[in-house]
């Protein structure tokens, strides 16, 4: 089983530009970021870091480009900020909720986790991918954006707002709401 464990940041752009940022800190890959990037027109793109991972997303997600470019990233406690050739942004957020303790089963995960995430934040907590593995995200915490600044080839794209519409880069969006989550992700 792949465990990938890091934090996934996301949010809506009055652009119409969509970002969903992985920044990985441990996976069999060791650490890095990724960015998912839906446009307005919603041609979804993959920023990765190297082809191998590169590869390796695309496999299990929905893009209609990937592109392999070096992707910077400073982390701080709760901001976190990420520069590729295209794509420079700055994201905050506040303490946020913690859920449960981290040692709980994928069944959980895929019964429990999943109602109330679907329920709540319109989220699927597990599903299978686009090469038919089954993936669970285990959410450790939840915190809310308090702000969001991005710019797409050096054109500021405006205020952060809610993550609407949905990309479907995969069997589940992250939340609607401008969200920073702690989280590990499954996969087999």
């Amino acid at each position: 089983m792949d465990i990938f464990e890091g934090r996934i940041t996301s949010c809506g752009f009055i652009s119409g530009d969509r970002l969903v940022l992985g920044y990985w800190k441990d996976s069999p890959f060791g650490s890095f970021s990724d960015i998912m990037w839906a446009t307005p027109d919603g041609k979804k793109i993959l920023i990765a870091p190297n082809q191998e991972i590169g590869d390796y997303i695309s496999s299990m997600y929905e893009f209609d480009i990937v592109k392999i470019e070096e992707i910077k990233v400073e982390e701080d406690i709760n901001q976190i900020k990420i520069e590729t050739k295209d794509i420079s942004c700055h994201f905050e957020w506040g303490n946020g909720i913690s859920f449960l303790t981290k040692k709980r089963p994928l069944w959980f995960v895929s019964s429990v986790e999943y109602l109330f995430g679907w329920l709540i934040f319109g989220t699927k907590t597990h599903g299978k991918t686009k090469n038919g593995k089954k993936e669970w995200y285990a959410v450790d915490r939840l915190s809310k954006l308090i702000s969001a600044k991005a710019y797409i080839n050096g054109e500021d794209i405006g205020e952060f707002t809610s993550f609407y519409p949905k990309a479907n880069f995969g069997f589940s969006d992250p939340p609607k709401m401008p969200s920073s989550v702690l989280v590990r992700s499954h996969i087999e």
